[in-house]
């Protein structure tokens, strides 16, 4: 068996949780071994308290459903400088054979307006004219590409 977890390098790993959390309804992963938040277990492990910078320290998210992958927030000194070579399709718009287009599309700008309201922006409609298709490609609160399908 292979498992994985999902890293993504921010510079801000607390808003991400907030941000990523919400748009995979997911929820922010319980500090381990009884500790009351992440920053009490860091220091029980022996973090200096001045690498665990403000807040809780809360930096990953996990599927309350125990089904998709741990997704790990890490920090890092530099912002996102260059395109993304790996993104997210958040998927809400349902399958071709279950759903029509223009329904997939309602569900998709649904999403994409309550991700804008999260702290997201919209870069692009994906969509041409005859194509069974309808996607909106967005930037999440760091400038981390994905798309809403």
């Amino acid at each position: 068996m292979v498992s994985y977890q999902l890293v993504i390098d921010c510079v801000e790993p607390e808003r991400m949780v907030r941000f990523w959390a919400g748009a995979l309804r997911y929820v922010v992963e319980p500090p381990p071994g009884g500790a009351g938040t992440w920053r009490e277990h860091w220091l029980r492990l022996g973090v200096p308290e001045e690498e665990l910078g403000e807040g809780d320290c809360a930096d990953s998210i996990v599927d309350p459903e125990g089904c998709g992958p741990r997704i790990w927030f890490q920090q890092v000194p530099e912002g996102k400088v260059v395109k993304n070579r790996f993104h997210l399709d958040v998927q809400v718009g349902g399958r071709r054979e279950e759903a029509p287009l223009e329904v997939r599309r309602a569900r998709v700008d649904a999403e994409a307006e309550r991700l804008v309201e999260a702290g997201a922006s919209v870069v692009r409609v994906l969509a041409q004219p005859g194509m069974d298709h309808y996607a909106v490609a967005m930037l999440d609160p760091e400038g981390n590409e994905f798309d809403i399908v």
